[in-house]
């Protein structure tokens, strides 16, 4: 008998037995559903974040104060004033794969305008930081470094400042506001950025000249941080190679001693969050693709009944020519059958789901090859636990399968 032959005999098989066949299928259906969604939640989560990231700067640098070992404790990076206006200074002074630099001071608090207030937090940064992050004012003006030179009360507000201070039809340029009892005129509003991943709404912010804060405001002699640019991502390596050297030169850092600051790259966070999200989708996909090992289980289960119920048949066959092997292969197509059309419809499912996500606003992206492994999957699936079902078939002798009541 010719494959054409046995796949039509197979299908007929299938047909005739309709309910029980797509309760075979479907586990498959749930199974395969479910790793695609799994997936595409994951991959549109690793997308969503790559693109958060990228919009404050994909060439974007970070200096903070090291956490040093100090009687075998690592001290909290908050706590540590390693970084000077002397570093600023010389950064300024020697660097080559760097473009923008920015001293960072903040600090936490209420703002006030009138009877209205909200709690934010206050940016002391230099000019070159709207440029760092890719922030762009869309109404009024930067401050700028005679600003800061002067440690000008001045300030530029996100929208969540304006609307929560000023409500409607207010224009907040020239306004005066107060962060912990210290008076700052408005001077610009920063185009909108919305709510992050990580739900952090980015326009609930003030910048103002880091001389302002760390004179007027926080009272310190130190910088929270150090943002850079490097002059392309590309250069972003060796960017940090060249402020290392400067910062170990500044701070008069010999031989193997231990850096007291950390500088790391958008790239670095980058590939951190993308491997955590990595992690996190193997675990959830291994998790659903244990409803396949069930529903492989429940496809030998199923067949091995067939082959019971069609002992006698079975039987005839093998006494009119059929080898073991034709039977075995009969059987092995019908589970194979079973198991690819519960997979194909799996597919569909788990497709339509992560688009119906997608529209929802989750994030979803559904990996072609995720599609393309599925199948594949299914096709195992069916062979792997069609194999004894048609082997048990194929071992039959003819006389005791056609004496079988």
């Amino acid at each position: 008998m010719n494959i054409y032959n046995l796949f039509k005999v197979s299908l007929r098989a299938v047909a005739n037995n309709k309910m029980r066949s797509f309760l075979s299928m479907l586990g498959i259906i749930i199974g395969v559903a479910a790793v695609i969604i799994m997936m595409a939640i994951g991959q549109g989560s690793k997308e969503n974040i790559r693109k958060e990231l990228s919009t404050m700067g994909t060439n974007l640098l970070s200096i903070r104060p090291g956490a040093d070992m100090r009687g075998g404790v690592r001290q909290d990076p908050s706590s540590m004033q390693t970084l000077k206006p002397a570093d600023y200074q010389r950064i300024m002074a020697e660097k080559k794969y760097v473009t923008n630099v920015s001293p960072e001071v903040t600090a936490s608090g209420q703002v006030i305008y009138g009877n209205n207030n909200t709690n934010t937090t206050i940016y002391g940064e230099s000019p070159e930081y709207l440029d760092i992050k890719l922030w762009t004012i869309e109404d009024g003006e930067c401050f700028n470094e005679e600003d800061v030179h002067k440690a000008a009360k001045v300030a530029v507000v996100g929208k969540t400042i304006v609307d929560e201070l000023f409500g409607d039809n207010i224009d907040p340029i020239g306004k005066v506001i107060r962060f912990k009892s210290i008076p700052l005129r408005i001077v610009g509003v920063l185009k909108s950025k919305g709510y992050n991943s990580w739900g952090m709404d980015q326009d609930n912010v003030i910048i103002a000249p880091y001389t302002t804060v760390m004179k007027r405001i926080a009272a310190q002699t130190f910088y929270s941080s150090i943002v850079c640019s490097a002059i392309t991502e590309e250069l972003s390596d060796a960017a940090i190679e060249e402020l290392t050297q400067i910062l170990r030169d500044s701070h008069k850092l010999k031989g193997d001693a231990e850096d007291d600051f950390t500088i790391r790259s958008q790239a670095e966070m980058m590939e951190t969050m993308s491997t955590t999200m990595d992690t996190v989708t193997l675990i959830l996909v291994v998790a659903a693709a244990f409803s396949l090992l069930v529903a492989g289980i429940g496809i030998m289960n199923i067949m091995l009944v067939s082959v019971t119920e069609r002992t006698k048949e079975i039987g005839l066959r093998m006494s009119v020519g059929a080898t073991g092997p034709v039977i075995s292969l009969q059987f092995l197509i019908e589970s194979v059958l079973i198991s690819v059309t519960g997979g194909l419809l799996g597919i569909i499912v788990g497709c339509s789901a992560s688009a119906a996500l997608a529209s929802a606003g989750m994030p979803s992206s559904v990996p072609a090859w995720s599609v393309y492994v599925s199948f594949l999957v299914c096709v195992f699936i069916g062979v792997l636990f069609g194999y004894i079902p048609a082997q048990k078939a194929a071992n039959m002798d003819p006389i005791e399968a056609i004496r079988h009541e």
